[in-house]
């Protein structure tokens, strides 16, 4: 595996299709894999929060979900092969389930769109690929409880849906108790997208790196400082690294 480190975060050079090869290993022999992705977002807030920068360059697997950190990759001359967006390898890794008898959990978001995305993927596949749900709302002394019984559940697999820092920290936290369960991952808003409540942006949108502008238009007053502010300062810290490479 070759990982770069630029911009104060590791990245894993993997392609789609090498990333669910190393996770099916991985379930395959009873490991455990820790995987994170990376958006501009997120790198950004990791130049300040230290336990959000330990939490992912700590993982065992690190993929860029974001195309600007692709083109940044490139323009700071360590060039990832593609963007591994976490909704994608989600759904990759929920077929994956299903056609090798795995079993998911499916922890975060609220109530009702967590229970909507186990019944979509239930009427898809079967409920043979349920090892449980639970929504995204609690206090901090329950997370142990949580990770237990997630560890408990039979998972192979487990999607967190919760925003940045809590759902890497709640990983790299209680890595030890959800040691039963072999891969688990953080997929930030991809319940939402699942279960209908947002609608994904176009191919070609995510080909031209605008997804985020298609989530913010339908979400402005929720996004605008995420995305506005958070790509503006993501620009600025790309230039920033880039000159200081001359």
């Amino acid at each position: 595996m070759s990982r770069y480190h630029f911009l104060n975060t590791n990245v894993d050079n993997l392609s789609m299709q090498e990333t669910l090869q190393d996770i099916e290993r991985v379930i395959e022999s009873k490991k455990q894999l820790h995987h994170v992705v990376v958006n501009a977002g997120k790198i950004v807030a990791m130049q300040d929060d230290l336990q959000l920068r330990k939490s992912v360059n700590e993982s065992n697997l690190i993929n860029a979900d974001g195309q600007a950190v692709v083109w940044a990759s490139k323009l700071l001359g360590k060039p990832l092969k593609e963007r591994v967006a976490g909704i994608d390898l989600m759904v990759n890794l929920v077929e994956l389930a299903a056609k090798n008898n795995y079993k998911i959990f499916f922890f975060g978001a609220k109530e009702e769109v967590v229970k909507t995305v186990v019944d979509v993927y239930t009427d898809q596949y079967s409920s043979n690929i349920i090892a449980g749900y639970r929504n995204g709302y609690f206090k901090k002394d329950e997370e142990q409880d949580i990770a237990k019984q997630i560890s408990n559940s039979g998972a192979n697999i487990l999607f967190v849906a919760i925003s940045s820092p809590t759902k890497e920290n709640f990983l790299y936290e209680n890595k030890t108790l959800l040691k039963g369960v072999n891969f688990v991952m953080g997929v930030g808003g991809s319940f939402d997208v699942v279960s209908g409540k947002v609608k994904r942006a176009p191919i070609w949108m995510q080909n031209c790196g605008l997804e985020w502008f298609y989530r913010f238009v339908q979400e402005p007053k929720r996004m605008w400082k995420r995305y506005l502010v958070g790509n503006t300062k993501f620009i600025l810290l790309v230039i920033k690294e880039r000159f200081k490479k001359q």
